[in-house]
């Protein structure tokens, strides 16, 4: 591939030099400050051969191209008259996205950044109450019984104690202290409280405090928390460091708690109410509009990230109401991607696309529709019109029956059938119904589109990485990819717990354009090899390791996300670049406590990039793990 032309159409395609403000590069992408965002032409820059992905983060422009960044970079800053400095891009950056904020984007990220980790705790709080569901419907177990009394208080429990919940995440995701959060929540969902304020006219040194209840509820703690992170900001920066421990957390809850039940609980609660109330009229006057409309446009919604601002809305009208109209529409969405993809396993006379396309069309069903919605649907474009037709279908025939989930999930397919069991069979049946005319309505119409198989871009793979010049990366010569690949065991590269790779807050490696593997939320600052191999790159911020095994694997370990902005800071690399590793040498140290407190998350990437040369990922099914311990197998 000719980077000097590829480098020229990238500057071409983010609208000229003229519209580039800085450009610098990390381990795996550009990432440019444009003047203009909507200038560049994202579509064309997609379908461009070497370019893997274009993403749109914190208001930076990034064009993901693999191991070939480096070399890619320096052809396109040789191609501009004026250099934009790398060394200074970094803080130049920084300025650019606070300038160019998109508020609907950052409300987006902060949304997704409460409810993403907690939706493990819900979602198991969720299951339980489905399968006590499924018992009671069964006749397996009383709804008189202690046993339903004990197993249904494990249910509701994460959902009566959810401010305490989302105070915590909210918190940690604002940087203010989540057990003073914690605490602010408790005090307002205290039982003699709770009781205080249903017996009506109450007051608090004079001022009317309004009745409101707050377990279950979600709008209520976010507002104050987010009020609370800058009151606790600003005792902070007044009160002397031999006294914060006593007086922040003090006249934090002094404030807040009082503040909260007063005006900020009531408004949050009206809030609330108006949008489950909003929602619920919707489905109930306009139902199988807002059906059709909704279930065809939800894979649009995913693609976008805006079906995060639908998760407050979903929780809260689960706890207020009892049930969700939202829920059955995914449901459907992501079924048709899956039967999009089927259909494209039906009509391709490619073994190696209809491999894909099963396998894939398969994991959709299951509830992961990235690989289907990405590597085969969008990929051939008709499959993808196809799959939203068959969510609107869909759709329409769950508003027209009035479908509703009565349970929290967290992966929307199959496996969350007994999330719409209730004391109504038909329900279940009809979501289940549902289900099978979104997979036969998008695999039909898929069929009959068709597809231009021979002229669809290559699946996306990891370049073949050339030697590059040291500007920010440093590299050893890499190996062919002649070899016939073999099964890679991939041992941990640090002590943490195991994450898929749909938790890391970055698309790139959440909706795995980069590889495939899992990511590690590190509780140790030390990076081992996780394999026998090569270091094929080191980044010179030291965020990201490139490494190549002996049998072929390309590798890559990405310790943190957007952390090369730190340039180099709190990273202290072992190794250079070529240099022989075996599984447990140390390759980096870094300091974790300060790279969270500078506001960066430490959760880690690991992945293999040339995934086209091999079948699947065997996880060694660890939640926990310490360094030197099987991740994962890369299976050829």
């Amino acid at each position: 591939m000719d980077k000097q032309q590829l480098s020229k159409d990238i500057l071409k395609l983010v609208g000229g030099e003229e519209n580039v403000d800085q450009v610098t590069h990390c381990m795996t992408r550009l990432r440019f400050n444009l003047n203009d965002n909507k200038k560049a032409d994202k579509a064309t820059l997609k379908n461009t051969p070497g370019v893997m992905g274009v993403m749109e983060n914190g208001g930076q422009f990034q064009v993901i191209i693999g191991n070939d960044v480096p070399v890619v970079y320096n052809a396109l800053v040789g191609n501009m008259s004026k250099s934009p400095n790398a060394d200074n891009a970094s803080s130049g950056a920084s300025t650019g996205e606070k300038k160019k904020r998109n508020p609907v984007s950052a409300l987006f990220d902060f949304i997704s950044g409460i409810f993403t980790p907690i939706l493990p705790a819900i979602t198991g709080a969720g299951m339980i109450k489905g399968i006590v569901a499924i018992l009671v419907a069964l006749g397996w177990l009383s709804d008189t019984s202690s046993t339903y009394i004990i197993l249904s208080a494990i249910g509701d429990g994460a959902f009566y104690f959810l401010p305490i919940i989302l105070a915590i995440s909210a918190a940690r995701k604002l940087g203010s202290n989540m057990y003073i959060a914690a605490a602010l929540a408790a005090g307002i969902m205290h039982p003699t409280i709770t009781a205080l304020l249903a017996n009506g006219d109450t007051t608090f040194v004079g001022i009317k405090v309004i009745a409101a209840t707050y377990s279950s509820t979600v709008i209520p703690i976010i507002l104050a928390i987010w009020i609370a992170s800058y009151v606790e900001k600003a005792v902070d920066r007044v009160t002397h460091a031999s006294l914060k421990l006593l007086i922040v957390p003090t006249v934090t809850l002094l404030i807040m708690v009082p503040l909260t039940l007063m005006t900020v609980g009531p408004l949050g609660t009206v809030l609330g109410n108006g949008l489950s109330g909003g929602i619920s009229w919707l489905f109930d006057n306009m139902s199988i509009f807002a059906s059709i409309l909704i279930g065809g446009t939800m894979s649009l919604l995913i693609i976008t990230g805006m079906h995060y601002a639908l998760l407050p809305i979903i929780v809260g009208s689960m706890t207020s109401l009892g049930y969700d109209f939202i829920i059955p529409l995914m449901f459907a969405a992501n079924l048709a991607q899956g039967g999009a993809a089927f259909g494209v396993g039906l009509r391709s006379k490619n073994a190696k696309t209809k491999s894909l396309a099963y396998s894939t069309g398969l994991t959709a069903i299951m509830g992961i529709t990235e690989p289907a919605m990405y590597g085969i649907n969008m990929k051939f474009k008709k499959p993808f019109i196809a799959a939203l037709i068959g969510g609107a279908v869909a759709g329409g025939f769950m508003g027209i029956v009035n479908v509703k989930a009565y349970v929290l999930t967290g992966l929307v397919g199959l496996p969350s059938i007994a999330a719409f069991i209730s004391p109504a069979v038909s329900t279940l049946l009809y979501a289940l119904a549902g289900g099978l005319i979104a997979i036969v309505a998008a695999a039909v119409l898929t069929y009959i589109l068709g597809f231009q198989e021979e002229n669809a871009p290559e699946p996306v793979a990891a370049p073949v990485a050339e030697p590059a010049t040291p500007a920010a990366t440093t590299s050893a010569t890499a190996v062919t990819e002649e070899a016939k690949a073999q099964d890679e065991q991939v041992f941990s590269p640090i002590t943490g717990e195991v994450k898929p790779l749909s938790e890391v807050p970055d698309p790139a490696f959440s909706e795995e354009i980069m590889g495939k593997g899992f990511a590690i939320q590190p509780s140790e600052g030390r990076v081992v090899s996780p394999i026998n191999g090569t270091v094929f790159s080191l980044s010179k911020s030291g965020h990201a390791i490139g490494l190549v095994s002996d049998t072929g694997a390309e590798m890559l370990i990405h310790i943190g996300i957007d952390t090369v902005k730190l340039k180099g800071q709190f990273f202290s690399p072992k190794v250079q670049a070529g240099a022989k590793v075996a599984v447990g040498d140390v390759l980096m140290e870094f300091d974790r406590e300060q790279i969270e407190k500078a506001g960066y998350t430490t959760i880690t990437p690991v992945i293999i990039t040339n995934m086209h040369q091999y079948e699947s990922i065997e996880s060694a099914g660890r939640t926990t793990i310490k360094e030197k311990d099987l991740l994962f197998t890369a299976k050829a």
